[in-house]
């Protein structure tokens, strides 16, 4: 007898070949017949009008904390997701020293938007080693989910406050090795790590990792090699050209791994620029390399502000501005001549961030004081007018007054019908992967969490950039061959029962709003799935009609095991 027979559904299998009508049977988690059908089943789901498809792979999570309070790492089931890796940019919580968890922690709060108190109550952080991590997660997860070894969890476990604007020295780069390879053996699928300037710590330095040579990037990525099923994930600096794309490559050479990058977001105002990201894999697969870009699939919206000073940290000269405590922060705004430097600063033409500071066009989203509620909802450039001042004047003033805890949203770039046409040019383009979701972290910023619902909304039954049958195949088999995850990201015969059941024509999501419901009683961006009617993880059902069924088979996956080895061209004789 079947434990679950999906009949009458449209098969969408993940490989990009037509759908069709068939039934199909799940037995022990695993996809044990598709097509006709006449066995008994103790479950079964009329999927007549629905699609059938792989569970849906996000390869760029941040769940390394949530997994403790929320394991069905909502919201990415609801939205169809089935397996998720994590531990990305050097972002990992193990290794740990006894006193790395503290530094770790705050790190995350400021570098990932994950609020602090959720990561002190939520988080028990009471392992040292990579195994004892994962085997707190074993059997607590409602999805599948690898974790890779972070550069800045090593370089804190390893030099202590040295890791913060100090290289490696001898001894230093010795232990960091010993301690990823025991961390691999232990279960981490990878290397992850990050120079991205937008990555600082608490204290507004850079994290770990940035302060790394070339030398010990490449010496740790090298020890990927040496095992079965392992990758690597990699953040380049904003604003790079040829040097980064070698030295992406160099990471890809040294791990004989392809490695991917976040992010690459569509502009058609500046088209050469995404060409010019995109030339990092052509420069690496003629070395023998493999390079591949994570593309977000939706516009980004995003809510920033100067308290944590995320994103705002990159423009030119500002990342020491957030180093300060409030009241230093006041002292600096109110002395006219830095302030007005810090205004010329933030538009300098050499910083590749530069047009972020176009204020005029900034919407003011959340305030937390009263008496500036009256200011939700207002672009920052006709209250200026309104106010007399500039509109630079009237955003520092108001975050000023609301303590920096002032919410403030650049314009929404991407939902042009040109950058909507790139965007599913993109798609087809193998030298990128649908996703950058960051589920997980950023959790008061950006909703790009639900990128599979938008895919299938937006690009296949609205703007029809993309068929259903190669939209599906970019959200299943294309990350899980990335990662050579055994057995997922198809319906096969043989293979994990990792299935999703939705309705074409209703499948989307929600309005955006906070949800509190975080250790601690913070909030976070959430937004509803819509048409996506059952999820299975190994065979077992994780969410139907829209809700947690409480069940949690979801498994971590280890190297080796639960993954096959995905060498490149040229990586054997690097």
């Amino acid at each position: 007898m079947l434990d679950v027979l999906i009949k009458g559904g449209t098969i969408v299998d993940g490989t990009g070949r037509a759908s069709r009508h068939e039934n199909l049977g799940i037995r022990d988690g695993q996809i044990v017949a598709i097509g006709a059908i006449d066995e008994d089943a103790r479950q079964t789901i009329d999927a007549t009008g629905r699609v059938v498809a792989p569970g849906f792979v996000d390869v760029h999570t941040h769940y390394d904390a949530q997994a403790f309070w929320d394991g069905t790492l909502s919201p990415s089931l609801y939205h169809g997701v089935t397996t998720v890796i994590a531990g990305n940019c050097g972002f990992s919580i193990a290794p740990l020293s006894p006193e790395a968890g503290e530094y770790l922690m705050k790190m995350l709060a400021r570098v990932e938007g994950m609020p602090l108190e959720s990561l002190q109550q939520g988080v028990p952080w009471n392992w040292q080693s990579f195994g004892e991590y994962l085997d707190q997660l074993e059997g607590r997860l409602s999805v599948n989910a690898g974790f890779m070894v972070g550069h800045s969890a090593l370089r804190r476990t390893v030099m202590g406050e040295r890791a913060v604007g100090s290289e490696a020295n001898e001894d230093e780069l010795n232990e960091m090795v010993a301690l990823l390879r025991k961390s691999i053996e232990e279960g981490g699928l990878g290397f992850s790590s990050t120079i991205s300037s937008t990555h600082n710590d608490a204290d507004g330095k850079p994290v770990p990792s940035r302060s790394a040579s070339k030398e010990e990037m490449l010496t740790l990525a090298r020890q990927v090699r040496d095992f079965e099923g392992t990758a690597v994930e990699f953040l380049p600096g904003v604003g790079w050209g040829e040097e980064m794309a070698d030295y992406l490559a160099d990471i890809s050479l040294a791990a004989n791994r392809p490695i991917n990058w976040n992010v690459l977001v569509p502009n058609a105002s500046n088209v050469q620029w995404a060409e010019t990201q995109l030339a990092a894999t052509d420069i690496a697969r003629k070395r023998g390399a493999e390079v591949v870009a994570l593309t977000v699939p939706q516009p980004m919206t995003i809510r920033i502000n100067l308290d944590s000073g995320f994103v705002f940290d990159a423009l030119h000269n500002w990342a020491p501005f957030f180093r300060l405590s409030n009241e230093e922060k006041v002292a600096f705004l109110s002395d006219p001549a830095r302030r007005k430097q810090f205004g010329e600063d933030a538009k300098n033409p050499e910083s590749a961030m530069h047009a972020l500071a176009s204020w005029e066009m900034f919407t003011i989203d959340q305030v937390q004081k009263q008496s500036l509620q009256q200011y939700r909802g207002r672009q920052i450039g006709e209250l200026a007018e309104e106010l007399g001042k500039t509109a630079f004047d009237t955003l520092i003033d108001i975050a000023i007054e609301d303590d920096f805890k002032t919410y403030f949203m650049p314009p929404t770039l991407g939902d042009d019908d040109a950058t909507w046409k790139m965007r599913g040019e993109l798609w087809h383009d193998d030298r990128t992967v649908i996703g950058a979701s960051d589920a997980g972290a950023h959790l008061d910023m950006i909703d790009s969490f639900a990128f599979s619902s938008q895919v299938l909304s937006q690009g296949v039954r609205e703007r029809k950039l993309i068929s259903m049958e190669e939209a599906i195949r970019q959200l299943t088999d294309v990350p899980a061959r990335l990662y050579g995850l055994r057995e997922r990201g198809r319906l096969e015969e043989g293979w994990y029962a990792d299935v999703v059941v939705f309705d074409p024509e209703e499948v989307g999501l929600g309005e955006t709003y906070t949800k509190y419901d975080l250790p601690g009683g913070a909030g976070r961006l959430y937004a509803d799935a819509k048409g996506i009617e059952h999820v299975f993880a190994n065979g077992i059902e994780i969410v139907r009609d829209g809700q947690d069924t409480g069940a949690r088979p979801g498994t971590i996956l280890r190297p080796g095991r639960d993954t096959s080895t995905v060498e490149v061209p040229g990586g054997a004789d690097a």
